[in-house]
């Protein structure tokens, strides 16, 4: 447990980083290679993040001989408590900012005439505390077959973020997709897609 906890410390923040680089900011990158290094200016990926504990989790299972999808399980029931510090977090620094909005739920930042939607509390409440509990209910109380709570915590995730991500102010230098879709709504689908696929594997069919 303590390599493994280890190498997915290792694989969230290079993985984050390097999907951020990848999938939101790469002209700046490009310019600017050696500010990739300034991980203290901020610019995280959890679509990245993910990749790389994926990653890791395949080599980390098929070394150790140990199950891929228990191994996966362990980490979907800790991921969202990360997810909900991570989330307020955000809401205390002011980042990932959510739309305008007259909601009688809004809140005003200084420097701001309008009131916007509290997207990161949404977000840590929805993709962090409700699935933290779920998930550990279900660990502790119902038993599941390998791989079951991976797919309840993917697909919760990508519906939950592919939701949230409309009222959550577009990344400025991207913009929206389609002048609809987010750049984190379009990377959300493989999440989901890869939740319904372990879903598939591990429930209906029984494996």
């Amino acid at each position: 447990m303590e390599d493994l906890f280890f190498y997915m410390f290792s694989s969230v923040i290079i993985g984050g980083r390097i999907g951020y680089v990848l999938f939101y900011n790469i002209n700046f990158y490009i310019e600017q290679p050696l500010d990739i290094f300034k991980v203290w200016e901020g610019g995280m990926s959890f679509h990245g993040a993910l990749f790389g504990v994926v990653v890791t989790t395949l080599i980390f299972s098929k070394k150790n001989s140990i199950p891929l999808f228990l191994i996966s399980d362990l980490l979907s029931i800790c991921a969202p408590i990360g997810i909900f510090f991570g989330r307020i977090s955000n809401f205390i620094n002011q980042e990932l900012i959510g739309r305008q909005t007259n909601f009688i739920i809004s809140i005003k930042y200084p420097g701001e005439e309008i009131t916007r939607h509290i997207s990161q509390l949404y977000e840590a409440i929805f993709e962090g505390m409700i699935p933290a509990i779920i998930l550990m209910i279900l660990f502790l109380k119902k038993k599941t077959k390998y791989g079951v709570l991976t797919a309840i915590f993917l697909i919760n995730y990508a519906v939950t973020r592919f939701l949230i991500e409309f009222i959550r102010q577009p990344d400025i230098q991207l913009g929206l997709k389609l002048d609809f879709f987010t750049q984190g709504q379009i990377l959300t689908i493989p999440i989901f897609l890869l939740g319904f696929i372990i879903l598939y594997k591990c429930q209906l069919k029984q494996n």
